[in-house]
């Protein structure tokens, strides 16, 4: 198909721009939304009967999901994929309008905010991290839409008819023109957004999964590492591999086992009278 056929990104990554580097991006609008929309779910559950979490309790925890996002995503960022200019300029970690999170991080963030939370409210983890992991694929999904809108993160070189080019991508650099390439930043949306989004949402109001600590902890976990291995076969990737495999492979695969440990730790036999975990 001739390159004049391909549609060519032009979407600008702001939606009001106050100056050159300096207004509202779409980026943080994701942010912003998914947080919200999480906000909102878990304030549903507790309406519903389908959680032990008032208003309260959800403002005080997404404030600390909030943060766990933030800096895990942001550390993830240098340590998992740029450790190399972290270490040559580290003040590079404060630019956060150079852009730069790392979803893997941003678990691990979330991780240490919900462990410190439940402490403090001296609750079961597993409980807060099972309702955390319905709402998460929203934000994932939002953020991918955002990356697609910035022109970053884009795919393999592609001849499919919905093919994009993006005419300021690094990777292009050094040929005539941008490659046609695959709109992977769609495809993982799809994935890692709506399609587990689903499956999370269906498993917690239509099952008893919420009925077994870890267990949706455990199934999200999972659905998010193959998902994003799907995606991943589609996907450039923006750093050098790791045993052959792209960086968020390689690193899914930890979450696969991680999944699989808190599956089986769901499952195992109770003796009666014992603690809820």
């Amino acid at each position: 198909m001739p390159l004049l056929a391909y549609w060519t990104h032009d979407l600008s990554p702001f939606l009001v721009r106050f100056s050159d580097n300096f207004g509202i991006r779409y980026y943080g609008l994701a942010y912003l939304l998914g947080f919200v929309g999480a906000w909102w779910l878990l304030r549903l559950y507790h309406q519903r009967g389908r959680s032990p979490f008032d208003g309260g309790a959800i403002a005080d925890l997404m404030t600390y999901v909030i943060l766990g996002v933030l800096v895990g995503g942001r550390l993830g960022y240098f340590v998992l994929y740029q450790a190399e200019a972290v270490a040559t300029d580290p003040l590079a970690i404060l630019r956060v309008w150079e852009g730069g999170m790392a979803s893997h991080g941003g678990f691990v963030g979330v991780t240490v905010a919900m462990w410190w939370w439940a402490r403090q409210q001296k609750v079961s983890m597993f409980r807060v991290s099972d309702l955390i992991s319905t709402v998460t694929p929203l934000g994932l999904m939002l953020g991918r839409v955002a990356n697609f809108i910035n022109g970053e993160l884009p795919g393999k070189p592609a001849s499919v008819p919905w093919a994009v080019i993006f005419p300021n991508n690094e990777l292009d650099r050094g040929f005539a023109q941008a490659l046609p390439r695959h709109p992977s930043q769609l495809y993982q949306a799809a994935l890692e957004g709506g399609l587990l989004l689903a499956y999370v949402q269906w498993r917690f109001w239509r099952t008893s999964a919420v009925l077994r600590p870890a267990q949706l902890t455990g199934e999200f976990l999972i659905g998010y590492a193959v998902l994003r291995m799907i995606g991943e076969v589609f996907r450039e990737p923006d750093a050098s591999l790791l045993f052959g495999l792209s960086r968020g492979s390689f690193y899914s695969i930890f979450m696969i086992a991680a999944g699989l440990g808190l599956i089986g730790y769901a499952r195992r036999p109770v003796s009666p009278g014992a603690p809820a975990p």
